[in-house]
């Protein structure tokens, strides 16, 4: 097994056992451990779980820990090591560690573990999550109205929830702009493959699609330089990444964990955290786009948060 582990000790951890308070009681210092499938310096899906945990750390005065790069066979034994050496809250990075968190769970009661984009919970099981069709119809939507081709793509890695749910809302808010409009869906099994994102983006843009979608890690970046060389739009996820791609990225859907880790993990160390599905909608502190870009006329760009404003408010429901 290769998992690169880090554990950063603070001073002025809380002390002091919480009774009567829902979930797994905390006593001494409350730690707070990740474990995540690929590099924390991706600049996507594994950056925004290192920074959350990194926030956490100063904002609530915790002692967090880190393991990076963890292949899938590995999660159970990464996450059962944190809960062994006492972590309280153990989080599983990703909607493939739902199997691990769910036996490890199991095995130590007493730990309150997490999964990220998961949609699983039980006394000591909780989810992190977005509603994800909310943000691929928004992102749909937006492409839709600057498709000239009237065709799209969506690339992912795994017919994991997060991916389906955000393909589905993807379709259904291009559509609303482009009726018929053909959505290519491509799924390359790899989340950090730059090359596979690539040539799946690509394809879909030799294909006829002037607009592609991409839910990847490292493999993002991939499937941004096909956008950039085919003269075609693509879309950031999980941060605001219009900086890096100006020419490239229309919007970016910042589905924030750092700040929706730290909002769970402030409830956990008051003893209130429970295991359920905590799921944040579009519209919310955690749940917003990033930059527009420049390009976008106005008018396109009032629609969109006109469409925000129907999702927030329930008149508009997927």
């Amino acid at each position: 097994m290769t998992i690169r582990r880090r554990d950063i000790i603070i001073s002025g951890a809380l002390a002091g056992a919480l009774a009567f308070a829902s979930g797994p009681v905390f006593a001494d210092e409350f730690k707070a451990a990740i474990v995540m499938p690929g590099n924390i310096t991706d600049q996507s899906w594994n950056q925004t779980g290192y920074e959350g945990i990194m926030r956490a750390k100063e904002t609530l005065g915790i002692v967090v820990a880190y393991s990076e790069k963890v292949t899938q066979p590995d999660q159970l034994e990464a996450m059962s090591d944190y809960a062994r050496r006492g972590y309280n809250v153990v989080i599983g990075h990703g909607g493939e560690f739902v199997d691990a968190a769910e036996r490890a769970s199991e095995r130590f009661p007493d730990t309150m573990f997490v999964v990220t984009n998961g949609f699983v919970s039980k006394d000591n099981l909780a989810s992190v999550t977005f509603d994800f069709k909310q943000f691929g119809y928004v992102l749909g939507f937006l492409g839709g109205k600057m498709s000239k081709a009237g065709t799209g793509g969506y690339v992912s890695a795994q017919k994991i929830q997060v991916a389906t749910d955000l393909e589905a809302g993807f379709k259904e808010g291009f559509q609303s702009v482009h009726p018929d409009a053909e959505i290519f869906v491509s799924y390359t099994n790899d989340w950090d493959d730059v090359a596979k994102a690539k040539e799946a983006a690509r394809n879909q843009f030799d294909e006829g699609a002037d607009v592609v979608f991409p839910l990847l890690d490292n493999g993002q970046i991939g499937a941004l330089q096909a956008a950039k060389e085919a003269g075609g739009w693509s879309f950031g996820v999980w941060q605001d990444v219009y900086e890096n791609w100006p020419d490239t990225v229309l919007q970016s859907a910042v589905m924030d964990f750092r700040i929706a880790l730290v909002d769970f993990l402030a409830l956990a160390k008051d003893g209130k955290a429970e295991g359920k599905v905590y799921k944040f909608g579009i519209g919310t502190d955690a749940g917003t786009l990033g930059t527009y870009n420049p390009s976008i006329p106005e008018d396109v760009v009032n629609e969109t948060e006109a469409v925000i404003e129907k999702l927030k408010s329930g008149e508009l429901k997927l």
